[in-house]
């Protein structure tokens, strides 16, 4: 029987506490076989469900929105946290970290810098949803949803990258090949910031967006007149359509341009809506006037969508956040003393989970993934047509 005394380090984030563990009676051989098999299933979902993701954005051009490209860029983080999974497997199942010093560096950077760029991430999607909802008018270009994106990689690689890959020399002490963990896990304030930066900071956040948007819609329903879509346009409402989208950048423009009053800015942007609801509608004719309210209700059922969808997506980032967050906090308290090592193996895989349910959201709650999906695996060849057509923003 090998026995030492070690720190049982889980890989996203830490949780520190000095525990003796017998190695070789950590799992029986049965639930070894039946934890291998049961997470490997869900290995092999993450990795599935996020490359369908990817390949859906280049099968179709339509997908990709400023709004879409946050979800890719949430998927491209999922994938990067599978891709990682299969080497913190077995280094769970038998206490010994086998690949060496240097891909252990490799796979906690990985790692780290993934998970936070996914919480990083779901910031970003509840940002650009209460803009769109808020202030859509003004809502920013493609070129800037790049921008954000590439500073939420660049965040996240620089909050945990340089003190795991030169931690040995900033915080010294040596620690066993067989032990993948980092340096820092025993500092408290480096736990107080990390605690802070990977999930407080994100869960703060996006409760504020999904709050305003909350209120927003609820201001908006309370001063129309009519609760729902005029009768003339439900027929036609079922069919993809976009109002903001095309004028987003000609929105913008307006905005930076002082040579344009404000009432003819007013004005433009009235006359963009009023143009883009026709072309979507053929039943509105050149003669027949749009009231502005009728504008006001499509458009708030719109808006009704993205934050159900965004509600549901946040809803599973913080159930599959939470638990390992808050017991980190309690171990770091208690020195781990209080805390059995497996929670921590159960919920450092309820949050890996989470990479493996978001592709599942995506064509639950946005139309066009169903679309794109569709047109990828030819499930309906009659649908081609109603794809060419679908501009659907979600």
């Amino acid at each position: 029987m090998l026995s030492l005394e070690v720190i049982n380090q889980t890989g996203i984030f830490f949780s520190a506490f000095n525990e003796t563990v017998d190695l070789e009676m950590k799992f029986s051989e049965d639930i070894k076989t039946l934890i291998g098999v049961a997470l490997s299933i869900l290995i092999f979902f993450m990795v599935s469900g996020n490359i369908l993701v990817i390949l859906a954005f280049v099968a179709d051009k339509r997908l990709r929105t400023q709004s879409n490209l946050f979800l890719l860029n949430l998927a491209i983080c999922d994938f990067g946290i599978a891709f990682s999974t299969p080497l913190f497997l077995p280094y769970m199942l038998t206490g010994k970290w086998m690949p060496g010093r240097i891909m252990c560096k490799l796979w906690l950077t990985i790692d780290y810098t993934m998970c936070t760029a996914s919480a990083f991430n779901v910031v970003l999607i509840s940002y650009d949803r209460f803009m769109c909802v808020t202030n859509a008018v003004s809502y920013n270009n493609q070129n800037l949803a790049i921008l954000k994106m590439i500073v939420v990689w660049i965040a996240s690689f620089l909050l945990y990258g340089p003190v795991i890959l030169f931690g040995d020399i900033i915080f010294g002490g040596h620690i066993p090949d067989t032990v993948c963990l980092t340096n820092f896990l025993e500092i408290w304030y480096v736990h107080f910031g990390t605690s802070i930066f990977d999930f407080a900071f994100p869960l703060i956040s996006i409760s504020f967006f999904n709050l305003s948007i909350y209120w927003n819609i609820k201001k908006r329903s309370k001063s129309k007149k009519h609760p729902s879509v005029p009768h003339h346009l439900q027929a036609e409402h079922k069919r993809p359509y976009i109002i903001v989208t095309d004028i987003v950048l000609f929105g913008s423009q307006l905005h930076r341009n002082e040579n344009v009053r404000a009432p003819m800015r007013k004005r433009i942007k009235k006359c963009l809506r009023h143009y883009l609801l026709c072309k979507e509608f053929p039943s509105l004719s050149a003669n027949s006037r749009l009231n502005t309210n009728d504008v006001q209700i499509i458009q708030l059922s719109k808006d009704k969508k993205v934050a159900k969808s965004l509600l549901i997506l946040v809803c599973v980032f913080a159930i599959c956040w939470a638990p390992y967050t808050f017991l980190i906090t309690i171990g770091k308290a208690c020195s781990g003393r209080c805390i059995e090592s497996h929670w921590y193996d159960i919920t450092i895989w309820l949050l890996y989970a989470n990479s493996a349910i978001n592709p599942i959201l995506y064509p639950l709650c946005h139309k066009s993934f169903r679309n794109a999906f569709y047109m990828m695996f030819k499930i309906l060849p009659h649908q081609r047509g109603r794809l060419a057509t679908s501009n659907q923003k979600l």
